[in-house]
């Protein structure tokens, strides 16, 4: 009979059934190999991309959290029930330096979180050389809260100004630091603007300078430190005229 299962019919439909088993385990292995390469190319490039991602996620989160302290530093004065209201703007306006320091860390550490933005935005495969550098960074602006308190509650002495300015010259320090290994070769994302790289280093390097200015002023006149730091333009300014010769030759 033509349904035999020793017929013409039946063999022919075991050895189809058998191609199709054998060309679906082809299939197979093709798709573990290719996603072996993708998984090799990968790992060539540093780790896979959602490990750069928990980084930035994480420093986005600390950034967040040190300028959220910075306001729990402001204490509201409590006064007693009835008490003139002379006594209450007094109180207020004895708050000022506490308010002149939580803006001026809480622009500071804005900055900073700008700049890791934008050398993290050229970023594009993780490697462990991260790691330490944003540690460093990210443990020295959850102290800046401290340090803005500390200057704040003793306004116009030399050393609480001079204290602030140079933990201000460490974060700057860690910033390029981590900055820098964030847009070096092996890390940073192919085809990018040199001009680019070479911008964020020249912000690092500024903010430097201006940090250490700010220490100057403070040990001559802890009353206007702060006003050092407008100087981190002039050294931007100064940095790139000084860099673009040397790039011409």
């Amino acid at each position: 009979m033509w349904l035999s299962l020793d017929g013409p019919l039946w063999r022919k439909a075991r050895a189809l059934g058998k191609r199709r088993r054998c060309g679906q385990h082809e299939v197979r292995l093709k798709g573990a190999s290719m996603s072996d390469a993708t998984t090799d190319q990968s790992m060539h490039h540093g780790a896979p991309a959602h490990a750069l991602e928990r980084l930035v996620f994480f420093s986005d989160a600390v950034f967040a959290i040190s300028i959220t302290l910075l306001g729990v530093e402001l204490h509201a004065p409590i006064l007693k029930f009835g008490a003139p209201d002379v006594d209450f703007v007094q109180a207020l306006a004895n708050l000022t330096p506490n308010f002149i320091g939580f803006f001026v860390s809480f622009f500071v550490i804005g900055a900073f979180w700008g700049g890791h933005h934008r050398s993290f935005d050229c970023a594009q495969h993780w490697s462990p050389r991260l790691g330490l550098p944003n540690l460093c960074l990210l443990s020295s602006v959850a102290a800046m809260p401290f340090f803005t308190a500390f200057m704040s509650e003793n306004v116009g002495n030399r050393v609480p100004t001079m204290v602030y300015c140079i933990w201000l010259t460490i974060v700057a320090i860690f910033n390029l630091w981590n900055n820098s290994i964030a847009v070096s070769p092996g890390i940073v994302k192919d085809g990018i603007d040199p001009e680019r790289i070479a911008t964020i280093k020249v912000r690092g390097w500024s903010v430097i300078l201006g940090a250490a200015t700010s220490i100057v002023i403070a040990y001559f006149q802890p009353w206007v430190a702060q006003v050092g730091l407008f100087s981190i333009v002039f050294w931007r300014l100064l940095l790139q005229r000084l860099r673009r010769p040397a790039a011409a030759s």
